[in-house]
């Protein structure tokens, strides 16, 4: 080998040991350095989810503190007195009876972190003032919940039985706040109570009434009048209201061959006899002695009384005992 094959071998020789020793510094101090970029990735996202969950924590954080604030108390008890406390002011305000309604604590499901709590409401009263009790419950300020409302008609007539449960929450453990005194500022003169009133005026209660029937057309015979106690029969002649209104009884009695609906009161005359009243007892039922019947008419025929229970007809009139008489009347001439 020659001089110039010699000093080609050792260029190609030094190339090859640069290029080698680019490839050692490069697995040596390069490699490290990208492992390290990577770890510094995933330790930055890492920071980054503990500061979004630190965020959420501290805005839930802020949120419990406000519901807590609206609470009526951190205890199971207290929380109960002061709600009953609250129940019994409303039912005042609303222009309802306090002794006209029974309140039942109820302890609910306990969730995590938890307990739900209220009240199982039950009272008569005028559909009104169960319209305003419904409206200040509502807007309270405090957590609160109202369900399984249900509105019958009431025993008494121009009455309504409401019945609802009324739940609220109570946090344990509880965070520390600043607990101010919630005022319910809700006023029966509100605008948003006043919306409600169609709710009154419908009177949904009132037994249903069919609309008159279309007038003969001239030159057409008019239908034959029907009253009770002339044909078609007694049987056909159902008596479906015994409602009071303005202190006065009044007896709804529809007629089903003509299709319409019969008032009388008392004094009038129904079914031969005279009505003596209208007997609002609750007693059971003649037909089956394991129901009850809430009301019935009493009619005067001759020196006897008959009753006709609501929803019979005519024809269902019976005799009663002078045990069966209502207060008084066996009393009157």
């Amino acid at each position: 080998m020659n001089a110039r094959e010699k000093l080609l071998a050792g260029i190609v020789g030094g190339v090859v040991g640069l290029a080698l020793l680019a490839f050692g510094v490069r697995a040596i101090v390069i490699a490290p350095l990208r492992d390290l970029d990577k770890r510094i990735g995933v330790a930055r996202e890492k920071i980054g989810k503990i500061q979004t969950q630190r965020r959420a924590y501290f805005a839930a954080e802020e949120r419990l503190g406000e519901v807590v604030r609206r609470t009526f108390a951190d205890t199971v008890d207290e929380a109960g007195a002061r709600s009953g406390e609250m129940l019994t002011r409303q039912i005042l305000a609303a222009g309802l009876r306090e002794t006209g309604f029974t309140r039942t604590p109820v302890s609910r499901n306990t969730v995590r972190g938890a307990k739900e709590i209220g009240w199982n409401v039950q009272g008569d009263g005028p559909l009104t003032n169960i319209v305003n009790l419904l409206y200040l419950l509502d807007r309270t300020p405090w957590v609160h919940r109202t369900e399984n409302l249900s509105i019958a008609a009431g025993e008494v007539p121009g009455t309504v039985r409401a019945r609802f449960s009324y739940l609220t929450l109570v946090v344990d453990p509880a965070p520390e706040v600043q607990r101010t005194n919630l005022v319910a500022t809700a006023t029966l003169e509100d605008p948003a109570r006043h919306l409600l009133n169609s709710i009154v005026s419908r009177d949904i209660f009132r037994p249903y009434m069919r609309r008159p029937a279309t007038p003969p057309q001239p030159g057409q015979p008019a239908a034959p009048f029907s009253r009770p106690g002339v044909p078609p029969g007694p049987e056909n002649f159902r008596v479906v209201s015994l409602s009071e209104w303005d202190g006065q009884p009044e007896i709804h009695v529809r007629d089903l061959a003509g299709q319409k609906t019969l008032r009388f009161r008392p004094g009038d005359e129904l079914a031969g006899g005279v009505i003596a009243l209208v007997d609002y007892r609750p007693l059971p039922r003649p037909d089956n002695a394991l129901l009850q019947s809430y009301s019935r008419v009493i009619l005067r025929i001759g020196t006897d009384y008959w009753a006709i229970e609501r929803g019979r007809t005519l024809a269902d009139k019976r005799k009663l005992a002078a045990a069966e008489l209502p207060p008084g009347l066996a009393a009157k001439p």
